[in-house]
């Protein structure tokens, strides 16, 4: 009598289990998980408006690339971490060793003031997002600041003229955090070139491709001619990775080899450099995702001027709206359900509001008058 079993039968199911078993560990690992999501982004009913982001990223083409990456998040992310380097590399016109990756641009930000922290003090506008250089601050480094012009705007010529020996390191926002607005691009290239003379000059171009013109706005051109110049950018803003914490810096070789030394990450990690390398060269989600940004501004500025109230001129993800005071705005919004942010230092007359999604924008602008004339 016959059991149906043979020896090929056995050696058959043996091999099968151990495929049985990663397929079913892969189709768990992909099911969804709305616990765990939960606790990501806005919670329920909130608009959240405070913190710069871009919700209709990250694009579709880098959540598949994040997908077919998962499974292998149990090796270090070396090879994507190379490749990413190249495609910054190719597309700006540099080579791979004058590109510094890393998690997100405040990593690079901070390793930079740190490592210029002994060569002198660090040149800044009174006003720009300073978190990275006050972190330096805390570990000892010196932060010569100057004021803003009058209509708000970064003084180049009150930059120039703090510049002497004591000064190591100049750091300039543009377009500027958080008052949106942006350099002339010959004006900035002009400084960079005077400027590089007597010290190294760092450029965050965070919001660069939100602006109206990315080439003619952003100094990256000059790191090619050899200026004393480090640009660095992210895809937290217009690729919508704020949580991905992927971010990069270009320069001279000779820089950039002095920032990878102070950097604390192995330059990002498996989800993010996937999700960057495959929509860096995703024009038709960058050009969507630059609309979106253009249109809730629109929305933003209409309620602005419904509301009586004046905002500085933006070219970025947020604008910069003159109000009676900002902290009690933030509260009176916060009962609305509407996130923003609150006072900046002694500007408490100014509140910085993010272009979110366009529903949630709509609930600021429905808001605003009412709360402004209250």
């Amino acid at each position: 009598m016959t059991t149906g079993l043979t020896r090929r039968s056995l050696i058959g199911a043996a091999a099968a289990a151990p495929a049985a078993v990663a397929i079913g560990t892969r189709a768990a690992a992909i099911m969804p998980t709305p616990a765990v999501a939960a606790e990501f982004g806005a919670p329920n009913g909130v608009a959240l408006l405070s913190r710069n982001e871009n919700p209709y990223g990250p694009a579709p083409s880098a959540i598949r690339a994040m997908a077919d990456v998962a499974a292998r998040g149990c090796y270090y992310a070396d090879r994507g971490l190379n490749k990413l380097t190249a495609m910054i590399a190719e597309r700006h016109g540099v080579s791979p060793e004058q590109v510094v990756v890393g998690s997100g641009s405040t990593e690079i930000l901070c390793a930079i003031a740190m490592a210029w922290r002994d060569k002198g003090s660090i040149l800044c506008p009174d006003l720009f997002w300073d978190t990275t250089a006050v972190y330096a601050e805390r570990k000892g480094a010196t932060l010569k600041r100057v004021a803003l012009g009058a209509d708000m705007g970064i003084d180049l010529a009150g930059l120039a003229g703090g510049l002497g020996p004591d000064v190591g390191l100049i750091h300039i926002c543009n377009p500027n955090n958080p008052t949106g607005m942006v350099l002339d691009g010959e004006a900035l290239r002009g400084f960079v070139r005077t400027a590089g003379k007597t010290a190294t000059v760092l450029v965050d171009e965070a919001y660069n491709e939100l602006t109206d013109q990315p080439d003619a706005r952003s100094v990256m051109p000059l790191v090619k001619e050899g200026a004393n110049l480090i640009v660095c950018r992210t895809f937290s803003k217009i690729y919508g990775m704020a949580g991905l914490r992927i971010g990069y810096s270009i320069s001279s070789a000779e820089h950039a080899a002095i920032i990878r030394g102070w950097l604390t990450s192995f330059g990002g990690n498996s989800a993010g450099l996937a999700a960057a390398i495959a929509s860096y060269d995703d024009t038709a989600f960058t050009t969507m995702s630059r609309q979106r940004v253009i249109e809730a501004r629109g929305i933003i500025l209409d309620a602005v001027k419904a509301a009586g109230l004046t905002a500085l001129p933006s070219e970025t993800n947020f604008v910069f709206v003159k109000v009676p005071d900002a902290d009690r705005l933030q509260k009176a919004m916060a009962g609305q359900g509407v996130m923003i942010r609150g006072t900046y230092g002694r500007w408490t007359q100014w509140s910085r509001v993010s272009t979110g999604r366009i529903e949630d924008v709509r609930r600021y602008a429905a808001a605003l008058p009412r709360l402004v004339s209250a």
